[in-house]
């Protein structure tokens, strides 16, 4: 027997970083009486000994804007005692076996006084935090994933996997890159492999980083040093994908020195304290970010390369945007998923998803080179962008999510 909910105000498929913010951004600004439904298959799961997310040390960059975004929320207090602001962030550009690896660009890490441009945050505490605020809020958390819908004039009909039926008057979403709901809509995507992998570990290391960040960028791909609180350094490190499966198959000891290599001595002696796993990259664009009574979130709407950390805020920019459109059509008495609300939500994010897009593949192909004609003239570039200290301060407001038409959220600001 099929069981049915009460019709929801809003359905959010996938219950990961993106959506559960969604979620709560979507309560911030319509008050305690929506009808908020996360439907994921992860929520049922219980950290334990085979649950992986338990011994996921990974972490992720959350710039200033996404910071004030999470704090208008109630989460950062629930996770600031682990975030580690980025003080300082230095570029190199230098070949593997060099005897020096010169820095090109150097920036200072606030965006205003006190204020850290990006703050390094681990995966599952955000991801519990989020979870834990939900719960508290309201927000109903069904263990299954969204199988089926139908678009209606009045509303979404939605059928779990589960079996169980409901409707909606807007459905989000926010199952990544691989988004069953974006091809259920008939959204193509247009987009490329990059034939890179990124191989992501946490290193453990004897002095500390000072909270500075480092890009060495080297021919196959930037080796990122971002800091973690304690003696401890997240690690992203790019290579070919032939290379990073020959990496990953190395014995233990073959596989710290060749992290070692390009990590350097700066830190002391370093310690691998995970497992090193290796994630493919490539280019991602949905051709439309909207569907009817449908808004692509996240990774469903674009996945962009991780040189420039982008990835995590520009989902949370698009949670935002979102939360802000519906919000203001509520208050307006207007049907929450009708076209021009949707409209407006594409309207505002396809343009500057698109842009850092453009610009991500861009600093990647322009780096991940050997040409010496362009290692030469990537270098006076950066050299130039050091002497231009107004053109770094941009640089950094840009990338801490704080210029364009930034949505309220992430200006600190109650919808």
């Amino acid at each position: 027997m099929q069981k049915e909910l009460e019709r929801q105000d809003v359905a959010i498929a996938g219950g990961g970083l993106a959506g559960l913010t969604l979620a709560l951004a979507l309560r911030h600004g319509l008050g305690a009486d929506a009808r908020i439904l996360v439907a994921d298959p992860t929520l049922g799961r219980t950290a334990g000994a085979d649950d992986m997310r338990a011994h996921d040390l990974r972490a992720s960059a959350i710039a200033a804007g996404a910071r004030r975004l999470l704090e208008a929320l109630g989460v950062w207090e629930r996770i600031a005692g682990e975030a580690q602001p980025m003080r300082a962030m230095e570029i190199t550009d230098s070949k593997v076996g060099d005897a020096a690896r010169p820095v090109f660009l150097a920036f200072d890490g606030d965006v205003a006084p006190g204020e850290a441009f990006a703050h390094m945050v681990p995966n599952a505490l955000l991801q519990d935090a989020l979870t834990d605020a939900a719960r508290a809020k309201g927000i109903t958390l069904h263990p299954a994933g969204i199988a089926d819908f139908t678009s209606k004039d009045a509303g979404i009909a939605l059928t779990t996997v589960d079996g169980v039926k409901l409707a909606a008057s807007l459905l989000c979403a926010c199952d990544g890159a691989r988004s069953r709901l974006r091809e259920r809509a008939g959204i193509g995507t247009v987009g490329w492999t990059y034939r890179q992998s990124a191989i992501v570990c946490t290193v453990g290391h004897e002095r500390d980083h000072e909270g500075k960040a480092v890009e060495h960028f080297l021919p196959a791909g930037p080796f990122a040093l971002l800091p973690l609180t304690g003696r401890r350094t997240s690690i992203v490190w790019t290579e070919t994908t032939e290379t990073a499966g020959q990496m990953l198959a190395l014995p233990p000891a073959f596989f710290h020195d060749e992290l070692e290599r390009r990590f350097g001595l700066q830190l002391g002696t370093i310690t691998v304290l995970d497992k090193p796993r290796a994630f493919p990259l490539g280019f991602q664009m949905a051709r439309r970010f909207i569907a009817d009574r449908l808004a692509l979130v996240g990774d469903a709407a674009h996945a962009i390369h991780p040189i420039a950390g982008q990835g995590l805020n520009m989902g949370l920019r698009d949670v935002a945007a979102l939360a802000e459109a519906v919000t203001d059509a509520a208050r307006l008495g207007l049907d929450i998923g009708g076209p021009d609300v949707l409209e407006r939500y594409q309207r505002w994010r396809r343009f500057d998803t698109l842009a850092m897009g453009v610009a991500t593949d861009g600093l990647n192909r322009l780096f991940s080179n050997r040409s010496d004609v362009l290692r030469l003239a990537r270098d006076v570039g950066l050299g130039l962008v050091e002497r231009l200290p107004r053109l770094k301060d941009a640089f950094i407001r840009d990338a801490a999510g704080l210029t364009g038409a930034v949505p309220k959220l992430m200006r600190g600001e109650a919808l």
